[in-house]
């Protein structure tokens, strides 16, 4: 087995000898073999390290993370935890994201602007989400968003306009999925943090009921968004169809 001083362990887990020392401060990683007064450290040590810093990677405070070493220690399932952190972080839409070009984003959406109004434009887009600087490019999270502002712009909507109605979406989005997320918060989450160490049949039925919700938003949002447009588009232009059918209507009449 292979033993390593605490330098070349540091240098070998991407790491820094600091860090090594404080992680042993926190009781996140064992003590070395002491060989006179030189510390020596095996790939246990090796192996935690890169653990710990996937762990710390991923947003875990060091608390939660001495708690999942430990239950990992007495042979509890920690891949229930890291299970229910999959699925909490794993997103919700199958969408790929795109990248387009400066050009591209002016040949669709900047024609008749000014230099000054396109790069106003630019930073709202950017601001809402819709794009984000990549370099000399644009990553465009949704390729879909994107494709609907240009079908609107094309039918006559001001830019602004549709920037604007992005981020009244945007922010009625929110409040939707703020309603989703209380309601399992309320009668799921609070339920098994009030007890006082949720075992990992527990941790998976939270993770169970997230990956429940991901279908079920879609199925109660889309209904509801379809009847309400229904519902809306009738009473806007209900009388001005009726205008014109008649109009159409006296057409032969008066020739």
């Amino acid at each position: 087995m292979a033993e390593y001083r605490i330098d070349e362990l540091a240098r070998l887990a991407g790491s820094t000898v600091r860090n090594i020392r404080a992680y042993q401060d926190r009781g996140l990683l064992p003590p070395p073999r002491l060989e006179g007064r030189v510390g020596l450290y095996g790939d246990a040590h090796l192996a935690r390290l890169r653990l710990i810093g996937n762990l710390l990677g991923r947003g875990y405070t060091f608390a939660i993370i001495k708690d999942l070493l430990s239950a990992w220690e007495t042979g509890k399932d920690v891949g229930e935890v890291l299970g229910l952190e999959k699925v909490l972080t794993d997103p919700w839409s199958d969408e790929i994201p795109g990248t387009t070009t400066y050009a591209e984003l002016v040949e669709i959406f900047g024609s008749g602007l000014s230099a000054d109004e396109v790069a106003r434009v630019q930073r709202r887009t950017i601001e809402l989400g819709l794009i984000e600087p990549d370099g000399d490019a644009f990553r465009v999270p949704s390729p879909r968003l994107l494709h609907v502002g240009a079908e609107l712009v094309a039918a006559g909507i001001p830019l602004d306009s549709v920037l604007d109605i992005a981020a009244q979406i945007r922010a009625d989005c929110d409040v939707i999925a703020g309603r989703f997320v209380n309601l399992v918060q309320e009668n799921v989450f609070d339920r098994l943090e009030s007890q006082p160490s949720p075992d990992g049949a527990e941790v998976a039925e939270i993770a169970a009921v997230v990956r429940r919700m991901r279908p079920l938003v879609k199925m109660v949002v889309d209904p509801f968004i379809a009847r309400a447009m229904e519902v809306r588009v009738q009473e806007a232009l209900g009388e001005r169809l009726e205008t014109l059918r008649d109009a159409l209507e006296r057409q032969p009449a008066d020739g």
